[in-house]
């Protein structure tokens, strides 16, 4: 038997977007999400209709971002090394400490009212590992959870060898959520030497293609990991099809904000 209540997750793929685009995107859903929630909330109304969930697909050019529980000194490029290799910095209001985004990553933002599936972070932090195992599964990766840290691992029964191949780090508010994972599938991993990654020194990080004797694409690992998100979440994914097509380098007016309710 399950806690988890039935919903359905609009599905969206953004291509190329900027770190900042995507973000604000987010923050948009949130506040408008929030208002909704608290004014029904007011009225000692339910919330009729529901509020929209969503799962944004992306990829981002070169930055570096730190978590709100993160340490500056964990960026090892000054501003002048930054701009040599192109690489944006942004601080945020997710958890976690520094990471890096880049080309050849898939980037995941579920935007869900917990409270409509299931009001437990500990338990959706766990569901989205789990999401990314699967994933993983289905190239015959062994992805896995590694006591004391979050995202996802392997070769976690031998610490000398261990390495992170999926980062995660979230924001919730009200059970509303923001941020998410970033799955390395053919991510140029020489930018994390600029980092010390999620602030973790004694541990490096890896990529499904250098897992793998071929490389599948984003697009093929999105299609996979929908798929995953989908059972472990027991939701159904609306437009999973059609969202998922390569559109890169969105310009940022094309942007529509996305549906509260």
């Amino acid at each position: 038997m399950t806690d988890v209540k039935p919903t359905s997750v609009f599905v969206h793929w953004l291509g190329r977007m900027s770190y900042q685009t995507a973000w604000d995107l987010q923050e948009d859903w949130l506040s408008r999400a929030t208002q909704r929630k608290q004014e029904a909330r007011l009225n000692t109304q339910s919330l009729n209709p529901p509020i929209v969930q969503h799962l944004l697909l992306v990829e981002h050019p070169p930055v570096f971002t730190l978590g709100k529980s993160g340490k500056e000194d964990h960026l090892l490029l000054d501003e002048a090394q930054r701009a040599e290799a192109g690489v944006e910095w942004v601080r945020t209001n997710r958890g976690g400490d520094i990471t890096y985004h880049g080309p050849g990553q898939l980037v995941v933002y579920p935007l869900l009212d917990l409270e409509a599936i299931r009001p437990d972070i500990h338990w959706y932090m766990r569901s989205l590992e789990e999401a990314v195992i699967r994933t993983l599964a289905h190239w015959n990766i062994q992805g896995e959870r590694y006591p004391g840290y979050t995202g996802v691992w392997l070769d976690v029964n031998h610490p000398h060898r261990a390495r992170k191949i999926c980062a995660m780090g979230v924001r919730t508010s009200r059970w509303l959520t923001l941020h998410g994972l970033a799955l390395n599938v053919n991510t140029d991993l020489s930018y994390f030497s600029g980092i010390v990654p999620c602030g973790i020194r004694s541990h490096g990080v890896c990529s499904m293609q250098g897992e793998l004797q071929h490389t599948p694409s984003i697009i093929e690992v999105a299609q996979v990991f929908l798929s995953a998100f989908a059972s472990v979440f027991e939701c159904q994914t609306l437009g999973l099809d059609g969202a998922v097509q390569l559109f890169p380098d969105l310009p940022t007016d094309s942007i529509r904000p996305l549906a509260v309710g």
